[in-house]
């Protein structure tokens, strides 16, 4: 298959470049350049905010072409410029109006489409990428939509996914602070949507579909990594109130505890029901493979991790409650 991928050497795009080049497909990537490809990935520098930016692969017929982008005006000018036998669009769990029903299906609602072209806020991405799937839908050919729920595994660069798998393999003390294990979620593992963006590809599958890992809660994943790494620190569970008092950001970010979120709006914001991918093929490998991946990635990380405590952070705050 003669493969493109519109955005190609981010997380996904670079996992979703490699497993096709380790399929045999002939894989081209048009991205900005701003991180390298994958070795070995033919490599198209361009700047899809120009009008002709596509331009460099828009002279021949693809077999499938994969857009990873959240601008619509990007959407709108790849079904016009680029010529492909079938299209995969990724688009995103947060296309759904709601986070705080659980199991959200694909005919969930979902957010009104964005009428600009561009993103000018964050607030504005849920809406973003329902307008690219409107685009993709109204274009009238072969497309696939697929909605992921939260992403994890090797590469994770948010260092989401890998932050509580590096800090039970790295404590700061007897025991890890953790936000309220009952809070649920999920993590597909970005090889396991990377394969099945290339079934979907390969077999030309039209309509919608979610794609998420087993709906867990972080009780689970706190538990996983101890085993993964074997640690001998205790999970300290320290209650939102207290969390949000000493200015601990959920979610993501510096000085954060990932994955969690304390707003009983956004309680089922990472998972999602994917029954209708996994009755077409799609298969979620364990939670402890994901985490595993994650931490080998954040053991090759350079730099500070932008998710997360810093070990002093983690002192401190230990301190503090103590101290309370």
């Amino acid at each position: 298959m003669e493969l493109l991928v519109l955005g190609g050497t981010g997380f996904l795009g670079r996992a979703l470049a490699a497993r096709a080049q380790h399929r045999g497909h002939d894989v081209t990537c048009l991205a900005r350049g701003t991180r390298p490809p994958h070795p070995g990935v033919r490599f198209v520098g361009a700047d899809r905010d120009r009008d002709d930016g596509l331009s460099a692969v828009s002279n021949r017929m693809w077999d499938a072409v994969i857009d990873l982008i959240s601008q619509p005006v990007h959407a709108r000018r790849a079904v016009r410029d680029v010529r492909a036998r079938h299209r995969n669009y990724v688009s995103s769990s947060s296309v759904y109006a709601q986070s705080n029903v659980p199991d959200r299906s694909e005919s969930a609602p979902i957010h009104r489409p964005l009428a600009s072209g561009m993103i000018t806020s964050l607030d504005d991405y849920g809406a973003a990428k329902a307008a690219c799937e409107q685009i993709y839908a109204d274009a009238g050919e072969s497309s696939t939509i697929v909605r992921p729920a939260l992403i994890g595994g090797f590469g994770d660069q948010s260092g989401r996914s890998g932050y509580y798998p590096w800090r039970f393999a790295n404590p700061t003390g007897a025991d890890v602070l953790v936000p309220d294990g009952t809070f649920p979620t999920a993590l597909v593992d970005v090889d396991d949507l990377s394969e099945w963006l290339l079934l979907c590809a390969s077999r030309s599958d039209r309509g919608i579909f979610n794609v998420a890992g087993r709906t867990t809660d972080l009780a689970e994943v706190f538990a996983t990594c101890r085993v993964i790494v074997g640690s001998p620190a205790r999970v300290r569970s320290v209650a939102d109130d207290a969390l949000l008092a000493q200015g601990v950001a959920p979610w993501a970010g510096k000085r954060s505890l990932p994955l969690w979120v304390p707003d009983p709006d956004m309680r089922f914001v990472a998972t999602l029901n994917f029954d209708l991918a996994r009755s077409r093929g799609f298969e979620s490998r364990p939670l402890r493979e994901t985490l595993a991946a994650a931490l080998r990635y954040e053991h090759q990380r350079a730099g500070a991790r932008p998710a997360g405590l810093t070990d002093d952070e983690e002192i401190e705050l230990r301190a503090l409650l103590d101290a309370a």
